[in-house]
C-alpha cells in the first residue's frame, strides 16, 4: 500500500517549511534510507543520508521564506511548485524550483528531482 495523499501532502508542507527554517538533519530525515536527490535535475544524484543531508547544510543559517505555489499528488508521487526567497546583504533572490518526489508507503521521500536552472534565478 503506498502512502496516503494526506501524508504525502504533510511531508510536502514539511519539506518546504524545513527548506526555510530547519536543519540539514531534519531535513534529510524526511528522506528514505538509500534515497536520492538531483537538484537541479541534470546535476550528479545524490544517494544516502550522508550525502543528502551534506547538500541541504548549504541552507543551514541562510535567511529564507518559503512558500508552496501548486501542488499535485498521485500515485504515491507528489510534484509541486514552491518559492524560496534567500536575504542577503540587502538582496533578495528568489528562486521557484518544481520538484517532484517519489515516496515509500511510510510516506518517507525516496527521489526528489527539481527542475530549476540558472536562469530562474531573480535578484532582486
Amino acid at each position: 500500500m503506498t502512502a496516503s495523499k494526506e501524508r504525502i501532502r504533510e511531508v510536502v508542507d514539511e519539506y518546504v517549511r524545513l527548506v526555510a527554517t530547519g536543519t540539514a538533519a531534519e531535513i534529510a530525515a524526511l528522506y528514505a534510507e538509500g534515497a536520492t536527490v538531483e537538484d537541479p535535475v541534470g546535476s550528479d544524484v545524490l544517494t544516502g543520508a550522508e550525502a543528502i543531508t551534506a547538500f541541504y547544510s548549504g541552507l543551514e543559517g541562510l535567511e529564507q521564506k518559503t512558500r508552496l505555489i501548486t501542488l499535485r499528488v498521485a500515485g504515491g508521487g507528489a510534484a509541486f511548485h514552491f518559492e524560496v526567497q534567500t536575504f542577503a546583504d540587502g538582496v533578495t533572490y528568489t528562486l521557484a524550483p518544481f520538484d517532484v518526489m517519489a515516496f515509500d508507503d511510510d510516506g518517507k521521500i525516496t527521489s526528489m528531482r527539481a527542475y530549476w536552472g540558472d536562469d530562474d534565478m531573480v535578484i532582486g
